[in-house]
């Protein structure tokens, strides 16, 4: 195949799930020269096991991720040297975007919204194809005699389709404004081994497998094309090598079943009665009636369907007779109308098994549920109503998905809000909907990738990390709620009073003495203004460490993985220990302003010299002084020593910073890094 364009480093987002692992694994065989990253939060319709051909392949990696985590997309662009990005990741099941659609909404459009942004921010991408749907069009004419063609227009009919179609608007603005170069692709219906069964094929071969009946919506008459999977990944693998940039592909068949008529094929494929085994169920509340493409511009470039319908099904049905356990339990699947499919929080691992809700971990990944409550362990919680209930800020951001881990711990209930900090509005939506005991604000700005950010975006810093906490520490304080606010310890810089290695560090009462960075500037005035407030507790984080060394935010994962490193003591927070803390503070109901860190100081050199011991003895690294430091980056960085003595007269059982580091962060790795 001629290749026109000859990609590097790809991302393909949501690859454990059906199509995109078909890709996945045929670019993984065909091309052994391309790095493939996949992104893909494992949502109930992923697996892992899809992924089983490509994961020993040296040129394969797997990241469990979300792609609305702006942070981390930047951070896996820049990291991984991304040329290539193929976006398939979406809630796509027409059946569910009935019954929650802002899910939709947050996937589809604010997930490609986030990708597109990091694209124009790190300005490296050279393809960024972006698969959409032949729903898109909305439904086709009964008696049409050609299809739609790329430039017809688009009429989506249900909130699937609407949020496709808006985020193919965000794909050509950002195209069109920023010059990204995109391909956007809409396709037919696909089928084959490995998909998900709320789908109409797979749910209809497992349903005749046990001998149930096959539940139709309306009379059975819409009209669908069907590809077979791996015609379809060819047609990827075509348009990834020569597709053009800023152009549209359908990827069609002009081979058409009525949805009856492939539930009679699925029966006698069974040696079943269509007649008995059929059953017409309530239709949807809109159920397009026929969706039809013109795919010529996708054969001139070389395509061609080349499995034929009746192969195509008996592969799929012989695919899932092999492996009726693939999915695990799929009962809700199976129904005729499913909304909620699995539980969240599972997660499905490569060796096929399943597992509940973790215990309490640091994980690279972010709770992204929008309205994820826990309720508390009580023998009538209908006529109890709990004593706590948590509204949480930040659902995105590293710290505020950790909250939600320790509340599904702890059993406490609790919401993250849907407004933005600097609507007043849509703050006091949040407090009359959730009813919360207690607000805790883990929303901020700290920079993407890091604070130099911060120092030619100013207005948006100032808007989230000042406007945006002062306005929900007055929307607290109206409704008598205590907020835990999570603030900043780089707001001081080593001075006379207080010298590097004394042991004297800064004090709650201290005046904040460092200015070198916008972000401290913004920090430290929103802090200054906190005071007003008798409602908030104000907790100065500094340098957050975890035991998930593979977070790009972790402290560790920072230092171990750049070229050269200062050596400074500074005091910092190791999260595992603290965040619970901050828990029990919200129980207590402190208020003022607190210095979060662990007691005494640890310098670069000592953590690395940790990470040598525990976790890689073959590591190796170089120092570097602030002089030639700050030849590197933007904005100066602020080195102290926190006085945590308040806190720790508060938490007696808080451990100095080196004993949390090996309790914490280093025995567990160490383990885990054995194993």
């Amino acid at each position: 195949m001629a290749t026109a364009y000859k990609p590097k480093n790809i991302l393909i987002t949501g690859a454990a799930g059906f199509i995109a692992s078909h890709v996945c694994n045929r670019l993984i065989r065909n091309y052994p020269e391309y790095k493939i990253v996949v992104l893909d939060k494992l949502d109930y319709c992923s697996n892992l096991k899809n992924l089983h051909p490509s994961k020993s392949s040296s040129n394969f990696k797997f990241i469990k991720g979300d792609i609305g985590s702006a942070d981390l997309v930047n951070f896996i662009l820049l990291t991984e040297s991304i040329d290539t990005i193929m976006h398939f990741a979406a809630q796509t099941h027409v059946d569910n975007s009935f019954g929650n659609s802002f899910a939709f909404t947050e996937n589809n459009i604010y997930g490609t919204h986030v990708l597109l942004e990091a694209c124009k921010v790190t300005g490296q991408i050279k393809r960024f194809i972006h698969i959409s749907t032949d729903e898109v069009y909305g439904e086709t004419d009964e008696d049409a005699v050609v299809g739609n063609h790329e430039a017809s227009q688009l009429l989506p009919t249900n909130p699937y389709s609407a949020t496709k179609a808006g985020a193919e608007m965000l794909v050509m603005a950002y195209g069109r404004s920023y010059g990204l170069p995109v391909i956007t692709t809409r396709g037919n219906n696909v089928y084959g081994p490995n998909q998900f069964p709320e789908k109409m094929i797979p749910k209809f071969i497992l349903l005749a497998m046990k001998g149930k009946p096959l539940p139709i919506h309306g009379d059975g008459s819409n009209v669908r094309s069907y590809l077979y999977c791996e015609d379809v990944a060819e047609a990827f693998e075509v348009i990834l090598h020569k597709g053009e940039v800023g152009h549209v592909y359908n990827i069609g068949t002009k081979k058409e079943r009525r949805v009856v008529d492939v539930a009679k094929e699925i029966c006698q494929l069974f040696s079943l009665n269509p007649d008995t085994q059929i059953k017409f169920v309530k239709n949807r509340p809109f159920n397009d009636q026929r969706y039809f493409l013109d795919d010529q511009k996708l054969k001139n470039l070389g395509w061609s369907e080349r499995t034929s319908w009746e192969e195509g099904l008996r592969k799929t049905m012989d695919w899932y007779v092999k492996n009726p356990e693939w999915w695990g339990d799929v009962s809700g699947a199976l129904l005729p109308h499913p909304k909620i499919l699995m539980v969240p929080g599972i997660e499905r691992k490569f060796d096929g098994t399943d597992t509940g809700a973790p215990a309490f971990s640091l994980s690279a990944s972010d709770s992204r549920e929008s309205h994820m409550v826990v309720p508390p362990r009580k023998k009538n919680p209908s006529t109890q109503k709990p004593s706590l209930k948590f509204l949480i800020y930040g659902k995105t951001g590293w710290i505020g998905g950790l909250l939600g881990k320790i509340c599904e711990k702890q059993g406490i209930p609790y919401e993250y809000g849907r407004g933005r900090l600097q609507e007043r509005s849509q703050l006091l939506a949040d407090i009359q909907s959730v009813k919360p005991t207690h607000v805790f604000n883990a929303a901020g700005v700290t920079g993407r990738p890091n604070v130099d950010w911060c120092e030619s975006h100013k207005p948006e810093t100032i808007r989230t990390n000042v406007v945006g906490t002062l306005t929900l520490a007055d929307v607290c304080r109206d409704h008598n709620l205590l907020m835990i606010n999570y603030a900043t310890g780089c707001i001081f810089e080593y001075d006379a009073a207080h010298p590097s290695r004394s042991g004297i560090g800064f004090k709650e009462e201290d005046t904040p003495n460092f200015t070198g960075s916008f972000y401290s500037k913004t920090k430290a005035m929103v802090e200054e203004l906190l005071k007003e407030y008798d409602n908030v507790c104000t907790l100065r984080v500094r340098m957050p460490i975890s035991s998930d060394l593979s977070n790009p935010r972790n402290f560790i994962t920072k230092i171990s993985r750049y070229d050269k490193v200062v050596d400074i003591p500074n005091s910092m927070t190791i999260l595992d220990e603290l965040l619970p803390i901050s828990v029990e503070m919200a129980k207590r109901n402190l208020r003022g302003l607190w210095n979060f860190t662990n007691p005494g100081v640890v310098s670069h050199n000592e953590i690395l010299e940790m990470y040598k011991k525990y976790i890689d003895p073959s590591f190796k690294w170089t120092n570097f002084t602030l002089e030639e430091q700050a030849k590197v980056i933007v904005a100066p960085r602020s080195n102290n020593e926190m006085d945590a003595s308040k806190l720790k007269k508060e938490f007696p059982e808080l451990l100095p910073i080196k004993e949390s580091l090996i309790k914490y962060v280093f025995e567990p790795n160490k383990k885990a890094f054995s194993g």
